[in-house]
């Protein structure tokens, strides 16, 4: 298994620990990568991929399923489908190292005394860590995680949008969040998604923060998409926008072939955190 497959284990196990929940191991990472790459997978076909028993399988797949990671089917496994997002807690400790490297990619291109938007997700809030050692940011969030954590950044000015909080993974969404950021221009966009489609279409999962992300494409000067090898050709309901709203896109591996001409009609740069 390759190391971009792996969970970075020391941050992980913090993650994990703080919610008390235990990690997977390395296969089951590797399983969960492929469910998600393939979409349905059989019991038996996981099991020679392995090389391991198909009991071994299933004990991993109950593993992924107790935790919203993955949805157990007759004589295989799938995502939990495609009409909602995983769940929070799992999605903290899903790819963290490959989150962990996309942010500190993408905060080396931020400069000191920037403005920001910053949206909703765990590989945003991954962003927000990476810019602890930044001067003077002036940011502006949606997100309830990102706030609370850059507040406590040297010289740092945190602005939070108003709205309605959804319980489940703190953001902030609505009407009143929509004319919020529709007052401001700021230096850059940083943006996650839920899924690329091969077209180079931007898709998520709810309908009001695909508004607020539209939002903050429309008013910032320039627009980073943080997104992991994960979410290319993912199933997602609600279209956000294109490749072509987005100055660069930060990414953890090549993208899929097929995607060249798409990324280079688009105009967006790529950054491959290695």
């Amino acid at each position: 298994m390759s190391h971009t497959e792996s969970i970075d284990v020391s941050e992980a196990q913090t993650t994990a620990a703080d919610a008390g929940q235990a990690l997977p191991n390395p296969r089951q990472q590797a399983l969960f990568d492929a469910v998600r790459r393939d979409g349905f997978l059989t019991v038996d076909a996981l099991a020679v991929r392995f090389d391991v028993t198909p009991q071994t399988i299933r004990r991993d797949i109950n593993f992924l399923a107790e935790r919203k990671w993955v949805r157990r089917y007759h004589g295989g496994v799938g995502l939990p489908g495609g009409a909602e997002n995983d769940a929070y807690d799992a999605r903290q400790t899903q790819l963290a190292d490959e989150k962990r490297r996309i942010a500190v990619r993408l905060a080396e291109q931020v400069p000191d005394h920037a403005s920001l938007f910053i949206n909703l997700g765990t590989t945003t809030e991954a962003v927000a860590r990476a810019l602890s050692s930044h001067r003077g940011l002036r940011v502006i969030t949606n997100n309830l995680h990102v706030a609370a954590m850059m507040s406590g950044y040297a010289d740092a000015e945190v602005i939070i949008a108003g709205g309605v909080v959804r319980a489940r993974d703190q953001g902030v969404t609505g009407e009143a969040t929509l004319d919020f950021i529709r007052q401001f221009k700021v230096d850059f966009g940083i943006v996650g998604i839920s899924a690329i489609d091969a077209d180079g279409t931007l898709r998520d999962f709810d309908y009001r923060e695909v508004r607020v992300a539209e939002a903050i494409i429309a008013h910032s000067r320039t627009v980073f998409l943080a997104a992991d090898h994960s979410k290319f050709g993912r199933p997602a309901l609600v279209r956000l926008g294109h490749l072509s709203q987005v100055d660069a896109l930060f990414t953890d591996r090549p993208v899929p072939e097929g995607m060249a001409d798409v990324i280079a009609e688009a105009g967006t740069r790529v950054h491959v955190a290695t």
